[in-house]
């Protein structure tokens, strides 16, 4: 056969194995712009314990929930685990060191293997339990041999398939804006100043996290005090589409100036039936211009029938204790769903580019 045949052949071979992909889909899954990031906001009973996992199979938990209850939260993080297909997760985000955070790190090294922990550094909260929870953090890093990573603010965390910057950490916070921050922020107008927080809370790693054209943001349980400094008088966070509602929507937390100066379309609550889920939190975010929807963990027996979302939004309604969870999912283009594993539903948010039209 010559040469020129053989060419021929190859090509034409070429173009229908592309015809017989198209058709069944792979060609649409090697696609990068199809590629999901997906998210899940895990039920610690008023802790947290979020996952990412990328579309490069790379995973970040922030936070690992309560210790004790029979390894009740770690059991649920390995599900989850084991439920987006992986055998490890690749780094564990500790915010801060308080119980409803770190507590639940040394059940979940029992059941997971841990690539790295990120946390800020040394505990400066002289209460005793965190001081004993701190004390048993660091023996279990240096017992296990796990990598110790320290988060700085500006930081980008080495995590394949998004770029995760801290935006605070240890009582810092960035002082450059973000791409796309720095605009003067007309909310700070008449906004109270804040009481000076001196606990662990206020010591939050915080992570402005970007997949493709969607911005998400979780500031672990930063206190007001420290979101001023974030956006006010300028907001060096600029907009984001999804936030993570600080502090298990305490009103510790979730300034009205940060808030509607986020412009998020979307917000998800880590709380519990008994914590979190303050009425003046879930008024705020509610009502804070752009905001679709407002999706929580549990009903807010604190926030009562006058405050809390639609019952549709809610994985675990009033008195229950199903260890429901919400799954975020992510494209690159814009557009993301929220799933509510009580009701097996799906809403969907389309682009905000397309939304205009």
């Amino acid at each position: 056969m010559k040469l020129g045949q053989m060419r021929w052949r190859f090509w034409l071979g070429a173009i229908a194995l592309l015809g017989w992909m198209s058709m069944t889909g792979w060609a649409e899954a090697g696609n990068s712009t199809n590629e999901k990031l997906k998210v899940y906001f895990i039920d610690v009973e008023g802790g947290q314990a979020t996952l990412f996992v990328t579309p490069a199979s790379q995973s970040l938990l922030i936070d690992t929930g309560w210790g004790g209850n029979e390894g009740r939260d770690a059991d649920r993080i390995a599900a989850a685990v084991k439920g987006a297909g992986l055998m490890r997760i690749d780094y564990v985000l500790i915010t801060h060191f308080h119980e409803d955070h770190v507590g639940g790190a040394a059940q979940l090294l029992d059941r997971v293997p841990v690539g790295a922990f990120i946390d800020h550094g040394v505990n400066r909260e002289e209460e005793p339990s965190v001081e004993r929870g701190y004390a048993a953090y660091e023996k279990l890093i240096a017992t296990s041999r796990t990598k110790r990573i320290l988060a700085k603010t500006n930081d980008v965390l080495p995590i394949v398939g998004i770029k995760a910057q801290v935006v605070s950490a240890d009582g810092k916070v960035i002082q450059k804006p973000l791409e796309g921050g720095g605009a003067a922020n007309p909310y700070c107008k008449g906004a109270e100043t804040p009481e000076v927080d001196t606990t662990e809370n206020a010591r939050s790693v915080g992570v402005h996290i970007t997949f493709g054209k969607v911005k998400l943001l979780d500031l672990g349980d930063l206190t007001k005090d420290k979101e001023m400094e974030l956006v006010c008088p300028a907001n060096k966070l600029g907009k984001v589409d999804i936030y993570i509602v600080s502090h298990h929507g305490w009103n510790h937390s979730s300034s009205a100036a940060m808030v509607d100066a986020l412009g998020a379309r979307v917000a998800i609550m880590n709380n519990g039936a008994k914590k979190g889920g303050s009425p003046s939190v879930l008024d705020t975010v509610l009502n804070a211009p752009g905001m679709e929807s407002l999706w929580q963990l549990h009903y807010s027996e604190e926030g009562g029938e006058d405050h809390n979302t639609d019952d549709a939004l809610i994985a675990n309604l009033n008195g229950q204790e199903n260890g429901n969870f919400l799954e975020l999912t992510v494209a690159s283009n814009g557009s993301f769903d929220v799933l509510n594993s009580r009701t097996g539903e799906t809403k969907h948010y389309v682009a905000a580019r397309e939304s205009i039209h």
